[in-house]
């Protein structure tokens, strides 16, 4: 997979996402943010790191799918 710019959640800060990292490891910490946040475990500050870090992750699985998509497609041409 060829390197890929830092995820940017939109709010002027940088989340650092490991280009390599697996989407089935990307999905699970992602819901395991979810269930953090939803459970009222963390206070403001570290719910808006979450939400970043959530928001990357989210950008990072989509990432992976649209490349496997096009691969996809290519192999049925």
């Amino acid at each position: 997979m060829a390197s890929k710019k830092p995820e940017s959640s939109g709010t002027g800060l940088e989340v650092q996402i490991d280009p390599n990292l697996r989407y089935e490891q990307a999905v699970k910490e992602l819901e395991k943010l979810i269930s953090d946040m939803e459970s009222g475990k963390f206070s403001l500050e570290e719910t808006l790191l979450a939400y970043q870090r959530g928001a990357a992750l989210l950008k990072h699985c989509q990432a992976v799918l649209a490349q496997v998509e096009q691969q996809v497609r290519v192999f049925e041409a």
